[in-house]
């Protein structure tokens, strides 16, 4: 099966801290504390990107409600290192933060991606990190202008197998990067050579958007959650999502690309990483405190304000998780002639 089982993205400038109040004893036994000396000083949550994208909105999600909660009783800071989509933090992280427990991070699919494809690659990945955590899950969505001739996923297949370059697909990533696998997923999973496909690269998804509503792309693959207000606007349909079924709410007419007949499932998560040499101590802490977070009312409500879907793993299940991906993430680089 070809399709991506359970995959998310993305970007602040300048740092942002919440000093999170010391708690009593009592309500360090209620918390994540495990009783012993970690943490024994100022935290750092690193979002690898600039602001106001996914990856910054989680990081300081997360920091925001671990406050509320006063689920840790050291300082929280967000830091923001953009640069190469996570690829120049990640270098930086595996090489002088491998013991680090003071310092964690946010990441989505690219941190498989990066270090897989061919062109502008990381030589790191999440197997120089300790996943700690998924917090979150968002999906890929195939998307046109309302006013295109295409209805629905089949139709628009139809015209890709009879000429592939002759649509212009789009997305808000470089070639090999999400948006582009997003965009031929549904094609691949249909039995199309995907390298015959033409996929345009804009600097992120609202470029991209902009993009299709200015005519200058017929097709565009993105996540859900940032089309959500155009849907509303009546500006573009969504002819497939990748989820495994129907989303809820809003967004329960959204039909899925399995619906239609075609395996290409992609889940675009969320989660929280640690240095690869954490410590036990540490790991326990995190493994703690983050399930009491994920519990809480203030991150149900966050996620909900977010517009994200929950979908939590612990450490041990997300790592299994990502070795099955990496597979899933290399069989799609190597049709496209993109894996390194």
């Amino acid at each position: 099966m070809f399709g991506l089982k359970k995959v998310s993205m993305i970007m602040c400038a300048g740092a942002l801290a919440f000093s999170l109040g010391a708690c009593s004893s009592g309500e360090k036994a209620s918390s994540g504390s495990t009783g012993t000396g970690y943490p024994s000083k100022a935290l750092t949550v690193v979002a690898p990107s600039g602001a106001g994208g996914g990856w910054d909105l989680t990081a300081r999600s997360f920091v925001k409600v671990l406050s509320e909660t006063k689920l840790v009783d050291q300082p929280l800071t967000v830091e923001n290192k953009p640069g190469g989509g996570g690829a120049v933090f990640m270098a930086e992280y595996a090489t002088q933060d491998v013991q680090n427990n003071e310092r964690l991070f946010v990441n989505s699919p690219p941190v498989i991606i990066n270090n897989l494809k061919k062109e502008g690659n990381s030589p790191y990945g999440y197997k120089n990190t300790t996943p700690l955590a998924q917090l979150t899950k968002d999906y890929g969505a195939i998307v046109v202008k309302e006013d295109s001739k295409y209805k629905d996923l089949q139709s628009l297949l139809e015209d890709v197998k009879k000429n592939p370059g002759k649509l212009t697909f789009a997305g808000g990533s470089a070639p090999g990067s999400m948006d582009h696998l997003i965009s031929i997923l549904p094609a691949y999973a249909d039995g199309v050579d995907p390298t015959k496909l033409r996929y345009v690269s804009y600097d992120g998804g609202g470029e991209a958007i902009t993009a299709l509503l200015g005519n200058n792309a017929d097709v565009i693959g993105t996540d859900v959650s940032s089309v959500k207000e155009f849907l509303k606007a009546g500006k573009v349909r969504v002819l497939a999502t990748t989820a495994s079924e129907r989303l809820q709410g809003e967004l329960k007419d959204l039909p899925t690309a399995k619906e239609q007949g075609i395996d290409a499932e992609f889940t675009i998560w969320r989660g929280v990483f640690g240095p690869e040499k954490m410590s036990d101590e540490a790991y326990k802490y995190w493994e703690k405190t983050i399930k009491n977070l994920v519990e809480s009312e203030e991150w149900i409500k966050e996620v909900e304000t977010q517009g994200w879907e929950m979908e939590y793993k612990n450490g041990e299940d997300f790592k299994a998780f990502l070795g099955e991906q990496e597979k899933q993430v290399q069989t799609l680089l190597k049709a496209v002639g993109m894996s390194k």
